[in-house]
């Protein structure tokens, strides 16, 4: 009654001795994958560890240095800037981790909190108090009067492009650990299972426990028994090779250190800008 160890010779197995063998082969295959498949985990999710706490670190730095800026420079407007400074670098980190925005958006909602405390307390100091309703106007044409020119811009485009190849490379390497957790858990097939039977144990029915089956037909095997996931070959290729991309990209011109580190820079430039330019500025408004 065996159904795949099917010899003319003399047999030791039974059809309970080959359901046995059929639950050890497909206990051994699932173990070898994922021995395989931890070490590759291991190593994507140093990776993103590593990558998080070197982005983590120069956020803090940035923002710090930006804090730093008004503390020194713009005292006069430094407590008022703390919120909208916190606000920017919080929506960065969270568009680097994959959220629903965008650089431009939380550059200029900056520049829009902005320019009501650069206009009441730089370029006309003599302004006790603004209404919320003149604060809110200020706020809502910032970008129709344009009082900071082209470095609001600037920012947008220089920080743009970095922070797009740094959140490429936080959601690619997570999007890795996806598909090696389902290809872990992909199940066998009937087929494979026999398969791998009749390579690794039909031989035990006539006591040759320690021969191994040639390479050519182990891998003959493999393939059938791999055959729902071996089409993942060339995307994952082409993954890897995206994956060298962005690195590259990242560690040339999309240099996430120096995007980062500019920010105060940017933030300085523009608002003395501004402050160049108060008079025209003031009859505008």
């Amino acid at each position: 009654d065996l159904q795949i160890c099917q010899h003319r010779a003399p047999t030791c197995c039974t059809k309970k001795m080959e359901e046995s063998y059929q639950a050890a082969v497909r206990r051994e295959r699932t173990q070898s994958i994922q021995a395989l498949n931890f070490e590759l985990k291991y190593m994507i999710v140093g990776h993103i560890t590593a990558f998080q706490e070197a982005f983590e670190s120069l956020l803090r730095f940035a923002e710090n240095r930006t804090s730093a800026l008004f503390e020194t420079a713009y005292r006069p407007m430094a407590k008022e800037a703390a919120e909208p400074v916190k606000e920017l670098f919080t929506d960065i980190s969270l568009y680097i981790l994959g959220a629903e925005t965008t650089v431009e958006s939380a550059v200029l909602r900056f520049f829009d909190s902005l320019f009501p405390l650069v206009y009441s307390r730089l370029i006309n100091p003599g302004i006790t108090d603004l209404s919320e309703d003149y604060t809110e106007c200020l706020r809502l044409t910032r970008q129709d009067i344009n009082p900071f020119g082209h470095y609001s811009k600037n920012m947008v485009t220089e920080l743009s492009k970095s922070l797009w190849a740094s959140r490429m490379l936080s959601q690619a390497l997570s999007l890795g650990i996806e598909v090696i957790n389902t290809t872990e858990h992909a199940a066998l097939t009937k087929e494979c299972s026999r398969a791998l039977v009749k390579m690794q144990y039909c031989p035990h029915c006539q006591g040759l426990t320690l021969i191994r089956p040639c390479v050519g037909y182990c891998l003959n095997v493999m393939r059938g028994c791999l055959a729902s996931v071996s089409e993942l070959d060339a995307q994952w290729r082409e993954f890897i090779s995206t994956l060298e991309y962005l690195t590259n990209e990242m560690a040339a011109s999309h240099d996430l250190e120096i995007a980062l580190s500019g920010i105060w820079s940017s933030i300085n430039e523009a608002i003395l800008h501004a402050q160049l330019n108060g008079p025209q500025l003031s009859a505008t408004v």
